[in-house]
């Protein structure tokens, strides 16, 4: 009798383990509160590129009515930050990660990074539209931003300190050169734009997708309040090249940069989602329809002989 009531209360605490394991892992497993069609996540994104984000973020949650992506738009460098931020993500910004950022991230969250470039994206230089100047080159550019231009343009950014455009202009056109202490900066692109549509002797650098969707109202009443100026082409003797989706391609505007996101995520949860939805082909349309280059897919269209 001893030897029964022994069995079965060995018997009752295997099965008691038992039954606590599988409660142990199915809190586990509800613990991990998204996949790709459902939960919340936060990620950071580069205030540059708002517009076609909004889009994007948009279309996905309507095609995943269980999802929430709450996006906080700030300067790039503010974005970059965040990789040590264990409740962000995914970053989108204009330039991949660093193995230093990547050996940081690894130490500190233990959680690999990934990055691909979705898509191509420039910087407009905008003015007001009542000046008469109505193309420049690279050489005047780099005039304007040293403050040695004959008409003396004050440039404004979207920031002057850690934005995206601002590193852009300064690695790619400046090239260690320094920026003119008259430059000036609004709190934000559409900041931009509102500057120059009230000051003649400025010029503006934003991104592209701030001004270049011809069928977005907002950015048809920004370009009544400014006009985008046409740079000399990279390739053409004499040419200038508005940007747009064939010069950013081609490479014939000379103030091209990728937008990137960046990925830090330990299960297939909705960053993973996010991120293959903008690199397949629903996400790759919502870019070109931006008037921004699809860098994943190609949309270009070829002539083709059909026989009768």
């Amino acid at each position: 009798m001893k030897l029964s009531l022994f069995r079965f209360a060995a018997v009752w605490m295997i099965g008691a383990g038992l039954l606590a394991g599988c409660r142990s892992y199915k809190s586990k497993e509800n613990q991990l509160t998204d996949t790709p069609d459902r939960g919340t996540i936060h990620i950071s994104v580069d205030e540059s590129f708002r517009p076609v984000i909004d889009e994007q973020v948009k279309v996905y949650e309507s095609n995943h009515p269980g999802t929430s992506i709450i996006v906080d738009y700030k300067p790039e460098a503010e974005c970059l930050k965040d990789l040590l931020v264990d409740s962000v993500r995914m970053i989108i910004a204009t330039r991949r990660y660093t193995p230093n950022e990547k050996k940081l991230v690894s130490d500190s969250l233990k959680v690999g990074l990934y990055s691909m470039v979705v898509a191509r994206d420039a910087v407009a230089l905008i003015m007001n539209p009542t000046v008469a100047e109505d193309s420049l080159n690279m050489t005047e550019v780099k005039e304007i931003l040293q403050g040695k231009f004959r008409k003396n343009l004050i440039p404004v950014f979207d920031g002057v300190k850690a934005t995206s455009t601002v590193r852009f202009i300064i690695d790619s056109v400046l090239r260690g050169d320094t920026l003119t202490r008259k430059a000036t900066a609004g709190r934000t692109s559409e900041g931009v734009i509102d500057y120059i549509a009230g000051t003649e002797n400025a010029i503006g650098f934003i991104g592209y997708s701030w001004v270049g969707d011809k069928d977005d109202t907002l950015q048809q009443k920004f370009l009544k309040k400014v006009k985008i100026i046409p740079l000399k082409s990279t390739y053409s003797e004499g040419g200038v090249v508005r940007p747009g989706p064939w010069s950013i391609s081609t490479g014939s505007y000379p103030l091209v940069r990728d937008l990137v996101y960046i990925l830090k995520e330990k299960h297939h949860g909705l960053g993973n989602g996010f991120a293959d939805f903008m690199s397949g082909q629903r996400g790759q349309l919502i870019f070109r329809r931006s008037y921004l280059v699809p860098a994943q897919l190609d949309f270009s269209v070829r002539m083709a002989r059909l026989k009768e």
